[in-house]
């Protein structure tokens, strides 16, 4: 029998087989592609210096200063998944319900991490920084594609990365925002990026 994950990750396979996208465009399922790697969204707000190009079929950020892609909606109850690859170096994450589209940052916003190298690894890769430290052993994810699955409803969210739960926060402080993709060191590569309402 196949399980509901199976089947919803084989329809998502399926689906970018049949379909090509650009950003914005809906998915079967009600997944809605953010990020296809054909273009930099046009329509979303670039914040700093992340040098965000399209290389070889990825939304590349690649520069050792903070900059940030974010979406022009708001987003409450959610599912994202999200294909990436990062270098040893990336400094990376994906923000979500960031309170403040014109500054971007983890004192007002959920940062689901991509950092192998944080000094402080309970708050890397896997984690929600400063809020939902990453289940051990820590996760490394460089010079590999990777996959994140970020759960947002209510109050709680759950963070899954290559099929293996991470962190789990219950915190009520921030309900709905946009999403925002984060460059801030190394090379970060986004191939794909969907989200559903739930």
């Amino acid at each position: 029998m196949v399980n509901r994950r199976s089947f919803l990750m084989a329809s998502t396979a399926m689906a970018g087989l049949s379909l090509t996208g650009c950003a914005g465009s809906a998915r079967p399922s009600g997944w809605i592609t953010l990020v296809d790697g054909t273009q930099v969204p046009s329509n979303w707000r670039a914040l700093g210096d992340g040098q965000w190009s399209v290389v070889d079929g990825t939304l590349q950020g690649k520069n050792g200063k903070a900059g940030y892609l974010v979406t022009p909606d708001a987003y409450s109850d959610f599912e994202i998944r999200a294909e990436f690859w990062a270098d040893e170096q990336a400094n990376s994450g994906i923000f979500i319900r960031c309170q403040d589209p014109q500054k971007v940052g983890a004192n007002n916003s959920y940062e689901v991490n991509i950092w192998d190298q944080r000094p402080d690894l309970t708050y890397g890769t896997g984690a929600i920084v400063d809020f939902a430290a990453v289940n051990t052993p820590y996760p490394k994810v460089a010079n590999r594609w990777n996959v994140y699955e970020i759960m947002a409803r209510g109050d709680r969210i759950v963070v899954t990365l290559n099929g293996r739960q991470t962190a789990d926060l219950v915190r009520a402080q921030w309900r709905s925002g946009p999403i925002a993709l984060q460059s801030a060191g190394g090379t970060i590569r986004f191939r794909s990026v969907l989200i559903r309402h739930m």
